[in-house]
């Protein structure tokens, strides 16, 4: 078990290790659930696709990048399966 210590701020830094552990690199984002009983769940939060994002790929008059038929299917792919398996498990 591993015990962190809160700053007078209310911050609390996670060791290398830990982060790892949670497979979180710099930049990336932590989940916390609060549970009953003062309990919590803490994991990396997964980055999810959007179609907003594949809008913006798509969007323009044809004068940014070209993309072939494969990359806008996987593209679709991609962001309809990380809207899937979020949808799956209810978070």
């Amino acid at each position: 078990m591993t015990t962190l210590s809160v700053t007078t701020r209310g911050q609390v830094t996670f060791r290398k290790d830990i982060l790892k552990h949670l497979g979180i690199q710099p930049g990336g984002k932590i989940r916390l659930d609060l549970l009953p009983d003062g309990r919590a769940e803490l994991k990396a939060d997964q980055p999810k696709g959007s179609w907003r994002a594949l809008h913006g790929m798509l969007k323009g008059k044809g004068d940014g990048p070209r993309f072939t038929i494969e990359e806008i299917n996987d593209a679709i792919a991609e962001a309809g399966a990380a809207a899937g398996v979020a949808g799956l498990d209810g978070k």
